[in-house]
């Protein structure tokens, strides 16, 4: 799942992490460029020793320094994420994206009510409001894992506020 409880601090603050899906680790991109450096070098070993090598050799180099580029750049770009932090008295949800300042959304959490909407933008739209302002949470999820969210979440807020 791409969220995470945080352990308990000290002053009883519950921390929700939730982060973009990546299909990709460091260690696949790794494998990958290795893997695709490879087959692009492949076909020039049938060259060796000519001048066409010579000639070939600078574009293979230059896809594969492309192709790198292209895949950082992708990488630094999901830095996406969405943090909540749960106290007594606060709930405070901060949206972090790249190249954008932080968004801040604070509420008492006795007045907070979840909901997962099937009528939203998406499939099982996850909302919270506070009935002033309602907000998006695990806009970075899957249905499968915003309705999972909204269990744990749930139980966070019923064990926080037993009505």
């Amino acid at each position: 799942m791409p969220y995470a409880w945080q352990p308990d601090a000290p002053d009883g603050a519950r921390r929700l992490l939730i982060w973009r899906h990546r299909s990709l680790t460091a260690h696949g991109f790794v494998w990958f460029i290795g893997a695709t450096a490879l087959l692009l070098v492949l076909p020039l070993v049938a060259l060796t020793g000519s001048a066409v090598m010579w000639g070939l050799l600078p574009f293979a180099l230059a896809a594969l320094a492309g192709l790198w580029w292209a895949m950082q750049r992708h990488w630094r770009g999901g830095g996406s994420f969405e943090e909540l932090t749960l106290t007594p008295d606060t709930l405070l949800v901060s949206r972090h994206d790249p190249g954008r300042p932080p968004r801040h959304w604070q509420a008492n959490p006795y007045w907070v009510r979840l909901t997962l909407r099937r009528d939203g933008p998406v499939e099982d739209y996850l909302t919270l409001t506070d009935g002033q302002r309602e907000i998006e949470l695990g806009a970075l999820l899957s249905p499968e894992e915003r309705r999972q969210l909204r269990d744990d979440l749930a139980a966070a807020l019923g064990d926080l506020n037993p009505r």
